[in-house]
């Protein structure tokens, strides 16, 4: 199973703690948040990995190399020249992979006690495009779906801008979810992905786009035992979700 590790992005809401060095090396109860991924997606069964790479770099490689890799074969996207954004990045990891498995895709700051083999698995038998995780929690920003669950549109409730592919979209008549920052994509993106004339681009944005013609699907989870660790006063709560899960 295939699994791509966003580790590109900046850590800026981390502060100081991302002065010298990148977020995916941010420690969490004595781990790096890198390890905890690379460990947890070892453990569901996924065995190709893809991490993309950007803010300082080659700490990311040093800190693989000194690991042996964690014994796994893990390949990584260099963005060191351009920083390319979620789907930039997803459109060049993609074709790091050797064969035509959908792809798991993880922010690395993201901390979760979701099943990530049954949605991968789950994805795969539905035929869809991409499966997002979701949850019903409160945010800034909000994913719609329809009755069947497919993707139709996006909100950001502190500007009030929405996006949609469908005329007229109302959003009052879509049930919205909070985005949990893991996916599942097909490979079968790759040339519409290739099509976007932008070397950097967001993957909502790529998915709102083509939302009327592709099958975005969601999984819904509890907000429970889910974390997003990218910011400081979070950290502390990822430490305690994991010490209740039994991770060491």
């Amino acid at each position: 199973m295939n699994a791509l590790i966003l580790a590109a992005g900046l850590g800026t809401r981390l502060g100081s703690l991302t002065a010298d060095c990148p977020k995916a090396l941010v420690e969490v109860a004595g781990r790096t948040m890198l390890e905890y991924q690379i460990r947890r997606l070892s453990a569901a069964g996924f065995d190709r990995f893809v991490i993309n790479i950007h803010h300082f770099a080659p700490k990311v490689r040093a800190f693989l190399a000194d690991n042996s890799n964690f014994g796994l074969d893990i390949r990584l996207s260099d963005e060191s020249g351009l920083l390319l954004d979620t789907g930039g990045g997803i459109r060049q990891a993609m074709r790091l992979f050797d064969n035509d498995e959908p792809v798991l895709v993880h922010n690395v700051d993201i901390f979760s006690s979701t099943d990530l083999k049954m949605l991968y698995e789950g994805h795969r038998k539905s035929g869809a495009d991409a499966t997002l995780l979701v949850a019903s929690r409160s945010s800034s920003r909000y994913l719609y779906f329809d009755v069947n669950g497919m993707l139709c549109g996006w909100s950001n409730e502190s500007t009030g801008r929405v996006r949609s592919p469908l005329a007229g979209f109302d959003k009052s008549r879509y049930t919205p979810y909070a985005f949990q920052g893991i996916h599942v994509v097909s490979r079968t993106l790759l040339p519409l992905l290739d099509s976007v004339p932008d070397r950097t681009f967001g993957i909502t944005r790529f998915y709102l786009e083509h939302a009327d013609r592709l099958k975005l699907r969601k999984v819904v989870v509890s907000s429970e035992g889910w974390v997003d660790a990218g910011k400081p006063e979070t950290l502390s709560a990822a430490e305690r979700m994991l010490a209740s899960l039994g991770y060491e």
